[in-house]
């Protein structure tokens, strides 16, 4: 069993900066990819970066060049590093783990980029 614990929304200006912080708890020996999916009101979740244990970055093609995806895997803690944020960056940022095949959420950080 996997618990994910998402810290960092909150409010912020347009071109502003965040970041949040998802740190896994558990029985956990290695985890391989850890990521942050977004979804916004109305909207479908979707993904927005993996970060893999061999050091592998994947990223939203919108979404590159403004958000960075790291992880800290003596912590089992991936963050997620946004700049120039824009009010479409507005959702509820979640933390998604597989660890021995099983898929695990967090609850959500949300993020509303507004003026």
């Amino acid at each position: 069993q996997v618990q994910l614990v998402e810290s960092g929304g909150g409010l912020v200006q347009p071109g502003g900066s965040l970041r949040l912080s998802c740190a896994a708890s558990g029985s956990i020996f290695s985890i391989d990819a850890m990521a942050w999916y977004r979804q916004a009101p109305g909207k479908e979740r979707e993904l927005v970066a993996t970060g893999l244990s061999s050091g592998s970055r994947n990223y939203a093609d919108s979404l590159k060049g403004r958000f960075s995806i790291s992880r800290d895997n003596a912590k089992n803690t991936v963050y997620l590093q946004m700049n120039s944020l824009k009010p479409e960056d507005t959702a509820l940022y979640y933390c998604n783990v597989v660890y021995l095949g099983i898929s695990y959420w967090g609850k959500g950080t949300l993020v509303t980029v507004s003026s």
